[in-house]
């Protein structure tokens, strides 16, 4: 029978063979990534002076920069990982990864749901017998998401040192405090929400969490030197922290991670992170699919997106799809952040409190500086406040349609929403219609800023995705890219004019009152001056 194969059993460490000549089915493997190469030397360049730009700003001690672009690969470190000791921070440098270490543990859980062995559905009693029984069960999913209504810390703030705490210790922390909310109705970020998915780990794989992520998750990304930060066996490279007390410098305040093992005890270097995310863009750690269902944002229960997914924030910014998670600790600032629609990851890392602004603004400048070359923004020209609520709608829809077409087109994802895209068109020319604003400028608004939202069916999404495929199609990929930087003045004139050479249907086009707005603010744009 054409097709027809027998499988390789394993049993033990005995592999069955067939008999000569037979076919055997393979199991899948994971394409190998391409081969890792620098960047060129002006881009390697640009790095550096864009880091030592921001170095420059402010008072910092040390800072670790990863960044992939595909198989181009660049790190460096700058400062000290200990300026008592006048050390350096190198490459070597290991780091409190903080909060980042959600994202491990979400990876974890999404391995053991594909094996079968967690139903993202479960009841976590079920799952965790050291969780006593609540007013509403809590689940997987729902934990995974920060939707479960678990308290964050309780009663203790995010410096709080319990001590050493092992897995039983950790749980009974949060065991005795009521949900804040029924799950499902309220975002609410929570590290201890996240040591009950560790003890799920746990409990199902029979290994201790560090042994699971060491295993399972860091070994398999090529994280050397990633493990629990477990104070008594940190090694010489481990960085001091600081804090900032009146633009000085003071020492860290020394706590104990381990009683938030699962939602923020794990140290690593920016090779680690970098490696990490380099294996999640590659799903080498779980599935296309996996992969694509924790990076899909969650909603609560009447529709409200939390721009949160499964262990990652997630969001449009000028037209990328971001997969992002920041740490915060004492001794510590972080970031990750993916774009996967563009084979992009960047890791950071500070060994100094309170840098989440920094390292964001650094993340910006990597992003436009590989990124967004695309040519000049144009800028509305707007006359009435009614041009501003336009104006708004127009932005997002451009921003939510780019980032979700290339997320859903080069990356894991997949586009939402169920209705039809005619009477999607035909919704958004209505809702920015300057009339009708007019009447309702305050309704109108913030409805134009849930369109993008499930309750509103995805409407900026399948519009704006619809607009992008039209341009990817008649302009190719990179002119597509290009809107990153031109932004949506641009990104509508230029569909509309290809809708005008193709000949799309008249819903397609929106109607004339709002292409005499485009028109309009497109009359008299500029770019506006640098900053």
């Amino acid at each position: 029978m054409k097709g027809w194969c027998l499988p390789v059993l394993l049993w033990g460490l005995t592999v069955w063979a067939a008999p000569p000549g037979m076919p055997v089915c393979e199991p899948p493997r994971h394409s190998a990534p391409e081969v890792e190469r620098p960047f060129s030397e002006e881009d390697q360049r640009a790095l550096d002076a864009l880091i030592r730009a921001e170095l420059a700003r402010e008072p910092h001690v040390g800072l670790a920069v990863g960044v992939l672009r595909g198989p181009q690969r660049w790190v460096g470190a700058y400062g000290l990982r200990d300026a008592a000791r006048g050390l350096p921070a190198t490459t070597r440098t290991t780091w409190r990864m903080a909060s980042i270490t959600k994202s491990f543990t979400a990876v974890a859980v999404m391995q053991l749901v594909e094996r079968g062995l967690i139903d993202l559905d479960a009841d976590i009693h079920t799952l965790v017998p050291a969780w006593p029984e609540k007013r509403w069960p809590v689940t997987v999913r729902q934990l995974l998401g920060h939707l479960g209504g678990v308290t964050n810390y309780g009663r203790f703030g995010p410096s709080h040192d319990t001590g050493p705490l092992d897995t039983e210790g950790a749980v009974a922390l949060v065991s005795g405090y009521d949900l804040e909310a029924e799950p499902g109705t309220r975002f609410i970020y929570s590290t201890w929400a996240y040591n009950l998915l560790g003890a799920a780990i746990e409990g199902v794989s029979g290994q201790s969490y560090g042994e699971y992520l060491r295993e399972h998750v860091f070994g398999p990304a090529g994280m050397e030197h990633a493990r629990l930060d477990d104070r008594r066996t940190r090694d010489e490279h481990h960085a001091a922290g600081y804090r900032l007390r009146d633009g000085q410098r003071v020492p860290s305040k020394v706590i104990d991670v381990s009683g938030r093992f699962a939602g923020g005890g794990t140290r690593a270097s920016i090779e680690d992170l970098l490696a990490f995310g380099g294996a999640l863009l590659d799903y080498r750690l779980v599935s296309r699919e996996s992969t694509g269902r924790m990076q899909t944002p969650m909603s609560t229960r009447d529709g409200h997106l939390t721009d949160y997914g499964m262990g990652f924030a997630t969001y449009p910014l000028h037209g990328h799809y971001v997969v992002a998670h920041s740490g915060a600790q004492p001794e510590t600032s972080t970031l990750l952040l993916l774009l996967p629609g563009e084979d992009v990851a960047i890791a950071l890392a500070s060994n100094v409190e309170g840098q989440a602004a920094s390292l964001r603004r650094v993340a910006l400048g990597i992003i436009e500086l590989l990124l967004e070359d695309g040519g000049p923004r144009l800028s509305a020209r707007l006359q009435t406040s009614v041009d501003a609520v336009v104006n708004e709608g127009l932005g997002r829809i451009y921003g939510y349609g780019l980032a979700y077409h290339h997320w859903a087109s080069r990356g894991p994802g997949t586009l939402p929403g169920t209705g039809g895209l005619p009477e999607a068109f035909e919704q958004v020319t209505k809702l920015l219609d300057a009339t009708a604003i007019a009447k309702s400028p305050n309704a109108t608004l913030e409805r134009i800023r849930s369109a993008h939202e499930p309750r509103e069916d995805w409407l900026f999404v399948r519009v704006g995705a619809q607009m992008a495929r039209t341009l990817e199609e008649a302009l190719g990929p990179e002119r597509l890219r290009g809107y990153s930087s031109r932004g949506a003045l641009a990104f509508f004139n230029d569909y509309l004019t290809v809708c005008e050479s193709k000949g799309c249907p008249e819903p397609f086009r929106f109607n004339e009152a709002l292409r005499a707005d485009l028109r309009r603010f497109t009359t008299g744009s500029h770019r506006p001056p640098a900053h």
